[in-house]
């Protein structure tokens, strides 16, 4: 098996123009597995080259959430692959009155996974929709072990969709507990393996944590390793967006602020375009990139993969990807943040207690 390898990207642009050369270049298969797929003008780009690769006799599945790709969903477009004998299926189809409510947000796939002939992969943060543009994600392209993983994990999922027994699902899932690269989250009892991952990793931290991520919701286990943490000397920061798309999602964040920087956790926010990055580096020793976001959806409610790794080449460049956005990050502080205005301490102090599902 060939070793690992990285290629990774910080921009939304580079990302899908590396996904497109790979996926031209497919010989014998396409499996796309994303959370936002979109009929747009970079959808098209991708639709039009999976119609190509099809009429060349490549085999191709897409798996697509049916929430976040809704737009996508309802169209004409599905219908029109399958004619060409792409094979489609949708995650988790809900009642059309249940889109605009809050509810529809758990139980979703939000994965990210390519994988082209089962050597070349991408996953990160990123979906496929023009309004993700100019933001800043980390992405990367894969070779090596981990790409059957992801090739597993897909075949997993696809396979569980035609599965209508409960149980049987559940069982499904047991198989990612060997996976030693490409760990998922399912929201299923003793399933929570990246959680798990990732809480024991903050556990054994010895010098640094360096978390970036766009949705900072943590529970009270988080909060308590965080804490725990600082006290042993480890230097812990957060960076954040200065400003989230979705604006109870920020206030739930901002709640949880002021025990944070009590407890000697640094948060800093980044300015000069919409962070989208999922990422973790533990004592230059442990990292993780992928679609898991450090709030309660993605922790028990949703479906979730990241690349979990101590190769130095992986680690070495998420360290530098945070130290560069640190430099383009302010630092939040606590008395600065206690002066912040009534009205936004009472919106938190609300919202607190729901805390747990977002």
């Amino acid at each position: 098996m060939p070793p690992n390898t990285f290629e990774f990207y910080r921009t939304s642009e580079e990302t899908w123009e590396s996904m497109l050369v790979a996926i031209r270049g497919a010989q014998s298969s396409i499996d796309i597995e994303h959370y936002i797929f979109a009929s747009d003008k970079i959808g098209d780009q991708f639709i039009e080259i999976l119609k190509e690769k099809s009429k060349r006799g490549v085999k191709i599945r897409l798996l697509i959430d049916t929430v976040g790709s809704y737009a996508f969903y309802i169209g004409g477009v599905p219908e029109e692959l399958r004619q060409l004998g792409i094979q489609v299926r949708f995650f988790n189809p809900i009642s059309p009155w249940r889109i605009p409510h809050f509810t529809s947000w758990f139980f979703r796939d939000h994965k990210k996974i390519i994988v082209v002939d089962r050597k070349i992969g991408f996953t990160g943060g990123l979906g496929i929709r023009d309004n993700m543009a100019g933001w800043r994600d980390t992405n990367a392209r894969l070779e090596g072990e981990m790409v059957g993983e992801m090739a597993e994990s897909f075949k997993e999922t696809w396979e569980q969709l035609g599965d209508k027994n409960l149980l049987s699902k559940i069982k499904r899932f047991r198989i990612n507990a060997k996976k030693r690269f490409f760990i998922t989250n399912a929201p299923y009892f003793k399933k929570r393996f990246l959680y798990y991952a990732f809480i024991e990793a903050l556990r054994s931290a010895r010098k640094s944590i360096w978390l970036t991520t766009p949705y900072f919701i943590p529970d009270r286990r988080l909060l308590r390793v965080l804490r725990q943490a600082v006290r042993r000397g480890v230097d812990v920061k957060v960076i954040v967006p200065t400003i989230l798309d979705v604006p109870i999602v920020a206030t739930a964040a901002h709640s949880a602020f002021e025990e944070l920087l009590k407890g000697g956790v640094k948060i800093f926010k980044y300015h000069p375009k919409f962070l989208h990055a999922k990422t973790a580096v533990v004592d230059d020793e442990w990292a993780t990139f992928g679609s898991f976001n450090f709030d309660s959806l993605s922790f028990v409610y949703n479906f979730e993969a990241n690349v979990v790794s101590t190769a130095l080449e992986c680690v070495k460049e998420l360290k530098e990807h945070f130290l560069e956005d640190l430099g383009s990050s302010f630092e939040i502080t606590l008395e600065n943040w206690m002066k912040r205005p009534l009205l936004r301490k009472v919106q938190e102090f609300f919202i607190a207690p729901i805390r747990g599902f977002l």
